[in-house]
């Protein structure tokens, strides 16, 4: 069937105006997967789709039409300017699955007059963006330094982590882990997966009563309170005040404080060596990629001969594409934020001498938890409203069911790499065979 939009007498007669979703229909390639309305009364789409769009004021327009893509979809949707139905917003999974290969074309230039026309030329030009929002990559320089200096790294797990610890209460229960989970099954609980999780880095560490343990970036200190738990002298570090507080109070409910210190601080401010392992999960995704070097070379330093690391990271399924993150993520959620694959990871870590030992994905796992942080955010999605605002708590819904989306396709991965410091005679301290329960 031939439309409005394959027709350039259309866009040829100079009287021609243009609805918002016929304009929409122009700039999709392929049929509108979705309903989609507009304040000016029009419409485009199935009649019977379970999921809807709907562009409500002028401003939406703005945002879509000055940042097309993911990230002018964004802003439209947590200001409010543009709201969807048939999903729940702690958890849009289901209209973003139905929005998956949705792919925009670059119109003709006679095309782009007659959209302008259409709109209006106000419509065309950038507004402040939601208060979510942070600066652009470039902007960043000039309020906090380079990229992955101490000063902007700071900035970036600030803007992240300090939202609310009774908000991660809320989305992450009480685990307080915002990591993946290892299951055993589907059917496992979020604390069971959690907890093996913990189980599963401990034992992969060969940790043991009066072990010392060093753990960056290291959250509200589940792992470090695990180990504790099991005699372990556990020093975690973490860039979030907010995360530290948290964590040393935990500490000392539990009675650990003789053996469990969670700082805040940045991990290369640790002083102390000689330690009998090193964990890192979830930190490596902020540090960027071309620093890899200098910090697979830090925790070499930190451990004594024969000690142990794990490294539990979100990567790429290949090491070919940009390091850098999407638009929505670098401004909403991760700024500074850096991804690449398994391959790079181990190779830098083999570059600085240290002994790969064993790999693995859990990429499937990842997309179990998101699911279970998703429905924490339903249930508590008042609660989580009133503690951080509606539009925060949105954008905490589109990215977490996003991620989901994302490690079902396979567009990110989940992988743990465990490496030894080798003697200097190169011999081996650790069993033939792997030691632990998978």
């Amino acid at each position: 069937m031939t439309t409005f939009k394959d027709r350039s007498d259309v866009f040829a007669d100079l009287g021609t105006k243009l609805g918002i979703a016929e304009i929409f229909e122009t700039l999709v390639e392929g049929e509108v997967p979705i309903r989609l309305t507009a304040y000016d009364g029009s419409a485009t789409g199935p009649l019977d789709s379970e999921f809807a769009l709907d562009i409500r004021t002028p401003r939406g327009i703005n945002y879509l039409a000055t940042a097309p893509g993911d990230l002018g979809m964004a802003r439209a949707y947590i200001s409010g300017d543009m709201t969807a139905t048939g999903v729940h917003p702690g958890d849009p999974y289901e209209l973003l699955n139905a929005l998956d290969g949705l792919k925009f074309r670059r119109p003709s230039a006679l095309a782009l007059v007659t959209i302008a026309r259409s709109l209006g030329w106000e419509r065309l030009k950038p507004v402040a963006p939601p208060p979510q929002e942070t600066l652009p990559r470039w902007r960043r320089i000039a309020f906090d330094g380079l990229r992955h200096s101490k000063t902007r790294d700071a900035e970036a797990i600030h803007h992240h982590y300090d939202v609310s610890n009774a908000f991660y209460e809320y989305v992450l229960g009480p685990s307080m882990t915002y990591t993946c989970a290892v299951y055993g099954d589907e059917n496992w609980t979020l604390e069971q997966a959690q907890e093996n999780k913990y189980r599963l880095v401990f034992e992969k560490l060969r940790l043991k009563e009066g072990d010392r343990l060093l753990d960056i970036g290291c959250g509200w200190g589940g792992m470090v309170r695990y180990a504790a738990k099991r005699g372990v002298k556990v020093i975690g570090a973490t860039l979030s005040a907010e995360q530290a507080g948290w964590a040393q109070k935990k500490i000392a409910e539990e009675g650990l404080a003789d053996l469990a210190e969670v700082r805040h601080s940045d991990y290369r401010d640790v002083p102390e060596g000689e330690f009998d392992a090193v964990s890192s999960i979830g930190l490596t995704e902020h540090i960027g990629v071309h620093n890899y070097p200098f910090y697979f070379d830090y925790i070499k330093s930190k451990l004594r001969d024969g000690g142990l690391f794990l490294n539990h990271c979100i990567t790429r399924p290949d090491n070919t594409r940009t390091t850098k993150a999407g638009d929505f993520i670098d401004r909403y959620v991760f700024p500074d934020g850096e991804l690449i694959g398994s391959g790079r990871i181990i190779s830098e870590i083999q570059n600085i001498g240290l002994e790969v030992l064993h790999e693995e994905n859990l990429r499937e796992h990842y997309a179990l938890t998101l699911h279970e942080w998703c429905k924490n955010l339903v249930a508590n999605w008042d609660a989580c409203v009133t503690e951080v605002g509606e539009g925060t708590a949105k954008v905490w819904g589109l990215y977490m069911a996003g991620c989901r989306l994302g490690f079902q396709r396979n567009v990110v991965q989940l992988h743990q790499v465990l490496g030894v410091k080798l003697p200097a005679d190169g011999d081996w301290t650790v069993p033939l065979r792997p030691w632990w329960q998978p």
